[in-house]
């Protein structure tokens, strides 16, 4: 109730949930992809062509820094914490990866590609709690999905525009050129992200938490059970190039080697609009199912997935059939991030949050590692129908923990 001095408060809507502080993270986000997938597009072109390295050299840098990348998203989100911390945390990673991934146009050995590169995920994966902390201080619960969902949104808009901007920079300048100038997105990043603080509460000297890795609180209650059954997706949430190269083999035969991966890095961008399109719709539908919306939403999510890697494993060479499969998996990432974060948000204990985040990150992280190299083994050993099967029954794993817990 309220009193006859005090007014009701209106209902929260779409003007008010876009907020100056939410819409400067969502182009931080899309710039800081713009910017890293220049450097990441053309990084095998540098070692190889440039610096005249074997693919092995790729594999190392690729497997030292996503390995660095996902322990510092642990320690990023210890870090955040701290409401004071986690806006120099934000800024720096931002402001850091930018720089350093732009300084591998300068490396004249691989091993300074390698230690910049890794630095550059490092950095990277710092800022990642500290950025999705941020957004939960800047908004209320009941628009966590829409908030989230914007900012998956323009994350994933940077990765179809990185790329081409990469070709076209390419093509204008060189390799080197377009490299050192994916700073520019970076550090324009880095400013968007000091617009969005300025527009947030300003943390009090009581905010302040000391500096302790605490895990134990997080896995206690509805937050614990979320995870386990995040845990058993993230193991069979296979890296985006299996799917690029599952389409690639079994368009070659009719296509010819080098037009199937034109098509498959076709569906790719579609698997990418997908995710784009599909953002905020599910940040939406979680608001308006109320408490349980994000793990319903995340539900659905996991199910697009599991239909995906199903479609994967008995697919044939028709190219509208293979569409299918990109697209399901491209709408289930769209709603699996954006529900993942806003859960996380809503469940995390407030000075925790930043831990939340972090733990969540790597759990991302190591689950993907696992999928990815356990699928490769069965692709190579047994078969690609085997591998899809095995994504998709850990795909009903998860989807059996999420629903219990939406019933609970």
């Amino acid at each position: 109730m309220t009193d006859a001095t005090t007014p009701a408060q209106p209902p929260i809507t779409d003007e008010r949930w876009l907020t100056p502080g939410v819409r400067g993270i969502g182009v931080a986000s899309f710039l800081a992809d713009v910017g890293h997938e220049i450097p990441t597009a053309l990084l095998p072109s540098l070692l190889t062509s440039t610096l005249g390295a074997p693919a092995a050299a790729l594999g190392a840098i690729e497997g030292v820094s996503d390995a660095l990348a996902g322990a510092a998203r642990f320690g990023g989100g210890v870090l955040a914490d701290d409401p004071a911390r986690r806006r120099k945390v934000a800024v720096g990673g931002y402001a850091t990866t930018a720089v350093l991934g732009a300084a591998t146009a300068g490396a004249s050995t691989v091993w300074q590609v390698g230690v910049l590169r890794a630095a550059a995920w490092t950095a990277r994966g710092l800022r990642v709690p500290a950025r999705n902390a941020l957004l939960a201080d800047i908004v209320p619960a009941s628009v966590y999905g829409r908030a989230y969902g914007f900012e998956r949104m323009m994350d994933n808009l940077g990765a179809i525009f990185g790329p081409l901007l990469a070709l076209g920079l390419v093509a204008w300048l060189g390799v080197q050129w377009a490299i050192g100038l994916s700073v520019i997105p970076g550090l324009l990043a880095a400013a968007a992200i000091v617009y969005a603080i300025r527009r947030t509460p300003r943390p009090s000297s009581r905010d302040k938490v000391p500096l302790k890795i605490r895990i134990r609180p997080l896995l206690q209650g509805d937050l614990g059970k979320l995870l386990g059954a995040v845990a058993a997706f993230e193991v069979g949430n296979v890296a985006a190039t299996l799917l690029i190269l599952r389409a690639s083999d079994l368009l070659a035969p009719e296509h010819g080697t080098k037009s199937a991966t034109t098509i498959a890095l076709g569906l790719y961008t579609a698997y990418n609009i997908a995710a784009t399109l599909a953002s905020v719709p599910a940040g939406r539908l979680a608001d308006r199912l109320g408490t349980r919306g994000p793990v319903l939403v995340l539900a659905a999510g996991v199910a697009a997935f599991a239909a995906s890697y199903g479609l994967f494993a008995v697919a044939g060479a028709a190219l509208a059939v293979l569409a299918v499969p990109f697209v399901l998996a491209g709408i289930g990432i769209g709603a699996v991030e954006t529900a993942q974060h806003s859960a996380v948000a809503a469940l995390a204990p407030k000075d925790l949050r930043g831990s939340a985040f972090g733990l969540l990150a790597t759990v991302q992280s190591l689950g993907n590692l696992a999928a990815s190299t356990i699928a490769g083994i069965l692709w190579s050993v047994l078969s690609p129908t085997t591998a899809f099967a095995y994504l998709a029954a850990w795909m009903l794993v998860a989807l059996v923990g999420l629903l219990a817990s939406a019933r609970r």
